[in-house]
């Protein structure tokens, strides 16, 4: 287990940390690192046994579905299939607090999704988060950094005190700047709808697909 300090606007020593991160992503370990909402564990979403290790170290149930971030659009059209109506949402709020839940395409793991043919998907805008996933090159998990059921983590010591050695990397980036979850919106009856209030209201998203 390591800790590794990251400034939010990176410089050489603050990259570094984070393509050790992204190594041990790609080596299969999970690491703890920071967006602009709470903390999140990511894993390699295409490393069945990295997936696995993370919904134990989480005590999470199997059949809950993990969301996944991506560093931009493209990567989201690498894993999923994206109706126009939420592809206006994604212009308009991403890299933000937004979840899209969406039809995933078949490379994407049934352990992510616990079997479902969705995938919750968002873009931090947090720039760490997005060097993280650039550096590793592909999806990573976004899963809050709790034990199920517990609050949601907004600083690392709270996040090491929950996980100790289960983590290999913690990304510390200092606390989270919102504190708050992200929006989750889906498609339901072929509308949108906002499936969990986070930081994006409603009032938004309804402007945003009215315009």
């Amino acid at each position: 287990m390591r800790i590794l300090k990251c400034n939010i606007d990176p410089d050489e020593h603050t990259s570094r940390n984070i393509i050790c991160a992204a190594d041990d992503i790609a080596d299969g370990k999970l690491v703890v690192y920071p967006t602009e909402t709470v903390y999140g564990i990511a894993a390699d979403i295409f490393n069945q046994k990295a997936i696995k290790n993370l919904y134990v170290a989480k005590n999470r149930p199997f059949d809950m579905p993990l969301s996944v971030a991506v560093a931009d659009k493209n990567m989201i059209k690498d894993i999923a299939i994206v109706p126009r109506s939420i592809e206006k949402l994604i212009d308009a709020f991403l890299p933000g607090p937004l979840t899209i839940i969406v039809k995933k395409s078949s490379n994407v793991p049934d352990i992510v999704t616990s079997m479902s043919q969705e995938i919750g998907i968002r873009i931090p805008d947090n720039r760490i988060a997005i060097e993280l996933i650039r550096q590793f090159g592909g999806p990573i998990t976004a899963t809050s950094a709790n034990i199920h059921s517990h609050p949601d983590t907004t600083n690392i010591n709270t996040a090491v005190q929950s996980f100790g050695d289960l983590i290999s990397t913690y990304l510390d980036c200092g606390t989270s700047m919102l504190g708050k979850p992200s929006t989750i919106v889906g498609i339901v009856n072929d509308k949108v709808e906002i499936i969990r209030q986070g930081t994006i209201s409603q009032e938004q998203i309804e402007a945003v697909l009215n315009a």
